[in-house]
């Protein structure tokens, strides 16, 4: 298990970064390991090129940085309960999660972190674009912020523009908790448990209403969040290649597939980490 000298290349000023020097499919040493999380920790969202995983190969390196956990809606791969197929067909017009959002902001403890991984992409399009909510939160006015620190953010796994994009996966791949609706009750600034950082914890996909207020009420406010906190000086942009992983914190980053490549395919595998109730 030698140690494995990596180079890390920041992708944009707000967020993202590309590592280098790493054969993925080897098993990594703790100091690699660490360089890694430091990366991710600095970055919110890191990327590998050109790692030729199998599914076993590809769970081992998820353990080296949290306990991966089931999806609620979709049916794990063969073998490997907690690797979900995210897919787009030819025949096929919604992608998979096409809309900005934190991954499962609607469970009582999200996941900590999402592994992606790129099976087969289109010939153009089908980027993924990323935000960063730590900055998003610190460029708001000390009265806004004021305001937010004292609120709770009502999350559902219902709302319709997120819940629309699982439906042709949910067609092939249901679980027996595929018509539950999941709520959760979080708070709308979060303080990061590794950082001490405080970010923004709303997201467009989930985010229906804060505590306390009716949906009308929190809507102007939760409208304004939705859009600052993803205006472009927040944001990277990452294109895929076969072979190239995405790994982000889902506790400070929002991410968005976009969707621009009807006619082709793009088959993607995704692990998620074990996360903790946000405080």
């Amino acid at each position: 298990m030698a140690h494995q000298e990596l180079e890390v290349r920041k992708i944009a000023g707000a967020i993202g970064a590309e590592i280098h020097g790493v054969d993925l499919s080897a098993p990594l040493d703790d100091k690699s390991v660490a360089a890694i999380r430091r990366a991710y920790l600095d970055n919110l969202v890191i990327f590998f090129r050109e790692q030729t995983l199998a599914s076993d190969q590809f769970m081992a390196f998820a353990r080296r940085f949290g306990q991966p956990i089931e999806y609620p809606f979709v049916k794990g791969i063969d073998g490997f309960p907690e690797i979900i197929q995210v897919a787009k067909l030819e025949h096929e017009t919604v992608n998979f999660g096409g809309i900005w959002h934190t991954d499962t902001a609607y469970l009582q403890q999200p996941p900590m972190g999402t592994m992606l991984i790129a099976r087969e992409v289109p010939p153009y399009g089908g980027d993924t674009l990323f935000a960063n909510q730590y900055l998003a939160y610190e460029a708001l006015s000390e009265r806004m912020k004021a305001l937010l620190d004292g609120l709770t953010g009502i999350n559902t796994s219902a709302k319709a523009d997120v819940s629309r994009t699982r439906e042709d996966r949910i067609k092939d791949s249901a679980t027996a908790q595929s018509n539950t609706n999941f709520v959760s009750e979080h708070p709308v600034v979060r303080t990061h448990p590794e950082t001490g950082r405080k970010a923004l914890y709303v997201n467009s996909g989930h985010t229906v209403a804060f505590k306390g207020m009716t949906e009308a009420e929190s809507a102007p406010i939760l409208n304004f969040l939705f859009q600052h906190q993803v205006k472009p000086e927040f944001t990277c942009r990452f294109s895929w290649r076969p072979g190239s992983i995405a790994f982000w914190d889902n506790r400070a980053a929002q991410h968005n597939p976009i969707n621009d490549y009807h006619g082709f395919r793009r088959i993607m595998h995704r692990i998620t980490l074990a996360g903790d109730t946000p405080v």
